[in-house]
């Protein structure tokens, strides 16, 4: 009995700490400027970007080069949408402040797609003018 208190404490504990560091990912995307290359490339033209375009703009995000360093917290930010989309689900119909909550975050993580789109549309460039390179 004690080692499964112990054990759901730990599990609790630990997507506590998972849910601050997708927190802390997408205020961090957040207070980065989108280019307008990104909008572009996007199709978004509200200049609002909706929780229901995150699948949408990963996909996009997995049409451009890796740079290899962003791929962790790509994942992480992905997993925190589909626990959002579970809790939406779940209890966003019950408690209407929840649902409100949830949709932010989800927007937030669909802000933080858009954020890896635009890092990786820039990296496409900055290779591509690499492999240009100077001409002799």
């Amino acid at each position: 009995m004690i080692a499964a208190l112990i054990s759901c404490i730990s599990v609790l504990t630990l997507l506590q700490f998972f849910v601050s560091y997708c927190q802390s990912l997408i205020a961090e995307a957040r207070g980065y400027e989108l280019s307008e290359q990104a909008w572009e490339v996007s199709g978004i033209t509200s200049r609002i970007i909706r929780g229901d375009e995150f699948k949408r703009l990963l996909q996009l995000t997995a049409l451009c080069p890796e740079s290899g360093a962003d791929r962790a917290r790509v994942r992480a930010v992905t997993v925190y949408f589909s626990l959002l989309d579970m809790a939406r689900l779940l209890v966003g119909w019950i408690i209407p402040a929840m649902k409100q909550w949830i949709e932010s975050e989800r927007g937030g993580c669909a802000y933080a797609a858009a954020v890896k789109l635009d890092r990786r549309i820039a990296y496409s460039r900055s290779l591509m003018a690499h492999q240009a390179g100077p001409t002799l």
